[in-house]
């Protein structure tokens, strides 16, 4: 008993300075775990910081009792990196070997640290908290970052720089060697290459510059509106035409919409990516018409300055719209039918024939069968042209289309003016419907647009005397003006060209003449002064 005590003191005495040397060591490990210079964190499973060393607390700017028991995710900058934290820990958990990557982290004054972490399973054993323990080295690679950042630029500048050194040495190399090859040309090829390129440059200029001409342009109505029965059988036309090639003649009275129903035309046909030239043959004057047509050569007459790329030219692989074709002088219709049969011209002044390939769109508020007979327009002409007519029907013979115009016009003017007027009464829009509309869709834009301006409150007043001009009858005439006479028809109703003609002389009389200006009669009508001066030869309105 005595040795077996003396065996058992000894043991313990052992004991003893083994659970000593292991304090020792404890405390010692304990010491390099919190003055180590790398942050060192203990996690368990879901990501709760367990132990965190004095690094690991100044990476953060978080003091140590403040972090521990805490989830670390609160810590990172992004939600990407706490979306990430979660999987990363979890496949440390599943997988015993070192794993790393890198988060960014909020450290001191909200500033961005790029940590760099290798964590570790530290047992396969699950704590009393019920979690297992994952520990984690964190690096701080901020600068690193920077200096590989910046690194990456300069590298990337360099590569810039390089690229485009050897870009302008391959293009002084290719320079170089054009200028050579040129040199070699004979000075014909090299004449007519100067030649192409500055036919397509003039081409190109003179396109653009109509282009920005159609841009700037205000149509007088946006679009066709309305859904009487005589505007579906337009449609059905222009639908059904619009595929083709086929010359299109558009028939029917100023300020119908022709211009919208050739735009229409050629937006839904093969050419529509190519542009529509309209030519005006109203406006223009007669000694500049053919040059307008079909160009001019520089000194082909006096002012000449500089040659000038035609419509025709300019068009090729497009339409052509010849507005109010009626109007052509008569010399011209035969340089026009040559284009249309043969595709050819010469420009004013030159010898050379060129080619074109268009689309002829023509339009006239004149009759043209009356026109042959007497004279004034060839009849082979008409016949080219008149390859698929649409008559395009008077505001007055779709008369319910006219509240869907007027809603129409009042939102445009009220936008454009500034107003809120949105209410018509039922008096004012069977005024509108009664009225015979001379100058059709334009006019009564015209009238809207006076009516918004001068309207107070938000119901439209339609100050424009109409009882001058009462409701049709059912053939379609009206009963002319006090004071003013003309031929009649039947049942002394007058012709549709007297009353045209009695209302533009009634009008001329109003203005005192004035044509043009703000409170000119052309204005009043809601035409060009150029048309009605054309209107007023046709009727033979002079002052006398």
């Amino acid at each position: 008993m005595e040795i077996h005590q003396i065996e058992l003191e000894s043991q313990n005495e052992e004991l003893r300075q083994a659970r000593e040397q292991l304090e020792i060591s404890r405390n010692d490990l304990a010491e390099l775990y919190d003055f180590a210079p790398v942050a060192y964190f203990t996690f368990d499973s879901c990501g709760v910081v367990r132990q965190v060393n004095l690094a690991g607390s100044q990476l953060l700017g978080v003091e140590r009792r403040q972090l521990v028991g805490t989830p670390f995710t609160r810590y990172l900058a992004d939600a990407q990196g706490r979306e990430f934290f979660p999987r990363y820990l979890a496949g440390v958990v599943q997988h015993p070997h070192l794993q790393q990557c890198e988060i960014r982290l909020s450290g001191k004054n909200g500033s961005i640290v790029y940590g760099r972490f290798r964590s570790i399973r530290v047992s396969d054993r699950v704590g009393k908290d019920g979690f297992i323990r994952v520990l984690c080295s964190v690096v701080d690679g901020t600068l690193a970052r920077r200096l590989q950042e910046d690194l990456q630029k300069s590298h990337n500048n360099l590569e810039i720089t390089v690229s485009q050194r050897t870009a302008e040495l391959a293009r002084s190399n290719e320079q170089l060697t054009r200028e050579i090859e040129e040199r070699s040309r004979a000075e014909e090829a090299l004449q007519n290459a100067y030649l192409e390129i500055k036919r397509l440059k003039d081409r190109l200029q003179a396109e653009n510059n109509y282009l920005q001409q159609e841009v700037a342009r205000q149509f007088n109505f946006g679009e066709i509106i309305g859904q009487s029965q005589a505007l579906a059988n337009v449609n059905r036309q222009v639908e059904q035409v619009s595929p083709m090639n086929a010359t299109v003649l558009l028939l029917g009275e100023t300020g119908t919409g022709k211009g919208m129903v050739a735009r229409a035309i050629h937006a839904g046909s093969p050419r529509k990516g190519r542009p529509m030239i309209t030519v005006n043959c109203t406006t223009l004057p007669a000694t500049l018409v053919e040059s307008e047509l079909f160009g001019r050569e520089k000194g082909a007459f006096t002012g000449a300055f500089a040659r000038q790329i035609g419509r025709f030219e300019l068009a090729d692989g497009g339409t052509v719209f010849l507005d109010e074709v009626g109007d052509m002088p008569l010399e011209l219709q035969g340089k026009l039918l040559r284009v249309i049969q043969d595709g050819e011209f010469e420009r004013l002044g030159g010898n050379i024939t060129l080619k074109t390939d268009v689309r002829i769109i023509a339009a006239t508020n004149r009759n043209l069968v009356t026109e042959i007979r007497e004279g004034r327009f060839r009849e082979d002409l008409y016949y080219r042209l008149n390859v698929f007519p649409i008559t395009i029907p008077p505001l007055r013979q779709r008369s319910e289309d006219i509240p869907l115009l007027v809603e129409h016009f009042l939102a445009k003017f009220n936008k454009k003016i500034g107003k809120t007027v949105r209410t018509v009464t039922k008096e004012t829009l069977e005024a509108l419907k009664g009225y015979h509309w001379p100058g059709n869709v334009r006019e009564l834009e015209n009238v809207i647009e006076r009516a918004v301006i001068t309207s107070q409150g938000s119901t439209l007043q339609v100050l424009d005397r109409f009882d001058s001009f009462p409701v049709r009858e059912q053939d379609g005439a009206a009963p002319a003006p006090d004071g003013v006479g003309g031929a009649t028809g039947g049942a002394g109703v007058k012709a549709l060209s007297v009353l045209e003609s009695d209302h533009i002389l009634s009008v001329l009389l109003r203005t005192g003449w004035r044509i043009e200006g703000k409170h000119g009669a052309a204005g009043l009508l809601g035409i060009n002064a150029s048309t009605l001066r054309a209107r007023m030869r046709k009727f033979g309105i002079v002052r006398r």
